[in-house]
């Protein structure tokens, strides 16, 4: 019932600070000062759950949410004059991050939100002193891959049959990022320098 309630709430309650940017001064709605990047709070979810309804054929639950909470994934979502448009999740363990979700609202699509997401999720991988960042893709999700490649991850290996789909199952294409080590002074970087420049910025 609560998660219900939530639901009609964010449909019909006014968000006057919204639509008055949105009607006088809609360059003002692409400003980056309005982005905030922060962690995935609890109260957050119920957001989530309708991006990715929009978004997934196969959405995540919200008990899926919160058991990577729970668990200690790092989560983060960016929000625009209090409302989400996009979150990703990274899980850490032996060195390796495993970027579980990645995914921007429809309605914001096309505006960087995405790479600018992936970015953080990179840093987080970098100060977890990780080695490798490991994601899992649909073949059909085009979009996204031209997105993974341009960052600079590269194909190596397919999951049989990972993701449920209409007709059955859909293979997975196993992407990685790879972060080395100077020995030397023990400091991390990043293989590809465009992507490390980003990062840091």
């Amino acid at each position: 019932m609560a998660n219900w309630i939530n639901t009609m709430k964010r449909m019909f309650i006014y968000n006057a600070e919204r639509d008055f940017y949105a009607k006088h001064f809609p360059e003002v709605m692409e400003d980056e000062s309005l982005l905030n990047l922060r962690v995935l709070r609890r109260i957050d979810i119920d957001q989530l759950i309708e991006i990715e309804k929009q978004v997934y054929g196969f959405p995540w639950s919200a008990q899926t949410f919160r058991d990577c909470m729970k668990i200690g994934y790092s989560c983060w979502v960016i929000e625009k004059l209090g409302d989400i448009v996009a979150y990703g999740i990274v899980s850490i363990a032996a060195g390796e991050a495993h970027v579980m979700n990645l995914c921007v609202d429809p309605q914001h699509q096309r505006k960087g939100y995405g790479r600018r997401l992936m970015r953080q999720l990179i840093a987080v991988a970098l100060e977890e002193r990780c080695r490798l960042i490991l994601l899992e893709v649909r073949p059909s999700n085009e979009k996204a891959i031209a997105l993974y490649h341009d960052m600079g991850f590269n194909e190596i290996g397919r999951r049989k049959d990972y993701y449920p789909a209409e007709n059955g199952r859909e293979d997975a294409l196993l992407l990685g990022f790879e972060l080395i080590a100077d020995e030397a002074d023990d400091d991390y970087f990043i293989l590809n320098q465009d992507i490390d420049s980003e990062v840091m910025a």
